[in-house]
C-alpha cells in the first residue's frame, strides 16, 4: 500500500507548471529588468550627448558670449534638453574651457573613482567659453542614479550611481 502511494505520487504531474514558473519567474524577471535598465542607461547617455552638442553650438557660434552666459546658464541650456530623463541637474559638472590646439585636449573626470559614500565632485566646475576662431573643449558629466546593481558595469560609482559624461572639441566661428 505505501509503495503504490509512492508510485502515484512520483507519476503526479499536477503543479509542475508552478513549480517551474517558481524556479524560472526570479531569473526572467531579472533579466528583463537588467535589459530595461541597460536600455534606459544608454537612452539617456545619447540624450545627454545631444544635449552637451546642441548647446555647445551656441558656443561655436558665439551666442553665449554675446548673451554674456555663465555656467549655470550653459547648465539649463543643457538641462533643458534632457527631456526628464536627468533628475537634479545641479549634480551636474560642466567644464567648458579653451585649449590652444586639438591635440591638446586632454579628458580628465573630476570625481574620485574609488569613493565609497557621498561622491563629490573633486574640481569646480570651468567656464571659459574661448574667442573667435579659438578651440574650446566641453566636457559635462553627471552621476546618473541606477535602479539595479549590474556587477557588469564599468562605470559605477560606490554610492551605486553611474557616471555619465560627454565632451566635444571644436573651433570657435569667426564671429
Amino acid at each position: 500500500m505505501l509503495r503504490s502511494k509512492r508510485k502515484s505520487f512520483v507519476r503526479d504531474t499536477r503543479g509542475a507548471t508552478l513549480v517551474e514558473f517558481a524556479l524560472l519567474a526570479p531569473i526572467f524577471f531579472a533579466l528583463l529588468g537588467a535589459i530595461l535598465e541597460t536600455s534606459v542607461t544608454y537612452l539617456a547617455a545619447q540624450v545627454l550627448e545631444s544635449g552637451v552638442q546642441d548647446t555647445s553650438r551656441l558656443i561655436r557660434t558665439g551666442e553665449v558670449q554675446r548673451r554674456g552666459w555663465t555656467v549655470s546658464d550653459y547648465k539649463k541650456g543643457v538641462c533643458d534638453r534632457l527631456y526628464g530623463l536627468f533628475g537634479d541637474c545641479s549634480d551636474m559638472y560642466v567644464s567648458v574651457r579653451q585649449i590652444d590646439k586639438f591635440q591638446s585636449a586632454d579628458y580628465e573626470v573630476p570625481l574620485d573613482l574609488n569613493c565609497k559614500v557621498n561622491c563629490k565632485w573633486a574640481k569646480s566646475d570651468e567656464w571659459q567659453p574661448g574667442v573667435a576662431s579659438g578651440v574650446v573643449m566641453v566636457q559635462v558629466y553627471y552621476r546618473y542614479p541606477s535602479i539595479l546593481q549590474l556587477p557588469l558595469t564599468d562605470n559605477r560609482l560606490g554610492d551605486g550611481r553611474l557616471l555619465m559624461g560627454a565632451a566635444t572639441v571644436f573651433r570657435n566661428e569667426p564671429f
